[in-house]
C-alpha cells in the first residue's frame, strides 16, 4: 500500500469480491480480494484495522489528487451526516474513511481502493470497503 500525492483520473471499478467486514472478521486483518480490469489476474490486499490505509482528507484537501465533486461523482464517498462532521467531510457509511493506492501483481497497473472503518454502533465494528478503481496520473 501507498499513499497517492500527484493529481489522478479515475478509470473503471474493479470487481470485490468481499466489500464488507465486521467484528471477528477483520482479526487480525482483512482479506480484500479484487480482479484486475486488464488481466483478469486476482489480487490481495491485507487491510490491518487501524494500521492500513491514509486519511481520505489527503485525496481531496485543495483537490491536491482528485476534487470533492470527482469522489461524489464515481461514487466513491459521500457526503457526511451533519452528526458525523468530525470524521471529515466525506465519508464511506459515516465512517472515518482511508484510501490506499496498490498494483495489479500481474500487469503492474495502478488502483486506489477506498474504505471507512469504526464503530457503526456499540459492539459493532465494520469495515466498508468503497471499491478499488483503476487510475492514472496525470502528466504534466
Amino acid at each position: 500500500m501507498h499513499s497517492i500525492s500527484k493529481k489522478i483520473i479515475l478509470g473503471r471499478k474493479a470487481l470485490v469480491a468481499k466489500k464488507y467486514f465486521s467484528n471477528d472478521g477483520m482479526s487480525p486483518s482483512a482479506i480484500v480480494k479484487f480482479t484486475c480490469n486488464k488481466c483478469n489476474h486476482v489480487n490481495t490486499v491485507e487491510i490491518t484495522p487501524y494500521e492500513s490505509g491514509f486519511p481520505i482528507f489527503q485525496i481531496y484537501n485543495e483537490d491536491k489528487v482528485l476534487s470533492k465533486t470527482e469522489l461524489i461523482n464515481n461514487n466513491v464517498v459521500t457526503k457526511t451526516s451533519p452528526g458525523m462532521q468530525h470524521f471529515g467531510a466525506l465519508t464511506v457509511n459515516n465512517l472515518p474513511t482511508l484510501y490506499f493506492g496498490t498494483y495489479c501483481e500481474a500487469c503492474q497497473t495502478r488502483y486506489v481502493g477506498v474504505f471507512g472503518y469504526g464503530e457503526k454502533q456499540p459492539g459493532l465494528t465494520v469495515l466498508d470497503v468503497s471499491g478499488i478503481w483503476e487510475y492514472e496520473e496525470l502528466k504534466y
